[in-house]
């Protein structure tokens, strides 16, 4: 337990360490709400869909976590190059702590990355319409940061090529977010819309924060919590396979 409390912190104040990654972090998700979220605010009022801030919120602040788990993975490539990863594995402590220490830290800096997505949402004009239904929402945020944290060490440990690492991630990344409901509701989608959606992971997080923010959700809280907490022990699990593998 040691260990994986040593290599959590090391991630988190490597996070913190980095403020431009702090900041610039925040910029697509600001790009996302400004832009998307003032521009077509007027045309899905009309509709009587209400207000457009309101309903990308949510999604936003899965964006945020979403980048930020998956590419955590980038950190095992770093560590490869500069030696650290070599060091780490030598000692005697099981691969499966070193895993789930690194894969805690790449959530714990997604989930804070989230909140401050979240934050930057509320100065915007964002209201949660049920603050008693934040914590659930924080459950689904953390839910998130583990699936995608445990998938992005899972990629990490089979590559050890950067460029490839970043090919790979923006393959999944833009189809993940884009399928996940975060800019469109999920209700009413034609059938293989509706296929594609219930097949990404991050359709049933942003559907849980939405239901947890504003009340509005196209599945069920136990589907979203049910599929997020299989996913995660799954990836988890591929995670610590895919480490245990890495050949120094």
């Amino acid at each position: 337990m040691t260990a994986i409390y040593i290599l959590w912190l090391r991630e988190v104040k490597r996070y913190l360490r980095s403020k431009p990654q702090i900041i610039g972090s925040l910029a697509q998700p600001l790009l996302y709400l400004l832009v998307l979220g003032f521009g077509l605010g007027p045309v899905f009022q009309q509709s009587g869909q209400g207000s457009y801030i309101q309903f990308i919120g949510p999604g936003m602040v899965g964006m945020g976590i979403l980048f930020t788990s998956i590419f955590s993975g980038i950190g095992l490539l770093w560590d490869r190059q500069f030696g650290f990863l070599k060091e780490t594995l030598v000692a005697p402590v099981p691969r499966i702590q070193i895993m789930a220490g690194r894969t805690l830290g790449g959530a714990t800096i997604a989930i804070i990355q989230g909140t401050l997505v979240l934050i930057v949402c509320m100065i915007f004009g964002f209201r949660p319409e049920n603050w008693f239904a934040v914590p659930v929402a924080l459950m689904f945020m953390a839910l998130i940061a583990i699936v995608f944290a445990a998938l992005g060490t899972a990629l990490g440990s089979t590559m050890k090529d950067m460029q490839g690492f970043q090919l790979i991630m923006n393959f999944l990344i833009m189809p993940i977010f884009f399928l996940s409901g975060a800019l469109f509701p999920l209700a009413g989608l034609n059938s293989a819309l509706t296929v594609a959606t219930r097949l990404d992971p991050l359709s049933y997080g942003v559907d849980g924060l939405r239901g947890a923010f504003i009340g509005i959700s196209a599945m069920s809280f136990v589907l979203d919590v049910s599929v997020l907490v299989v996913l995660s022990a799954a990836f988890l699990g591929l995670g610590a396979w895919a480490f245990s593998k890495i050949q120094l």
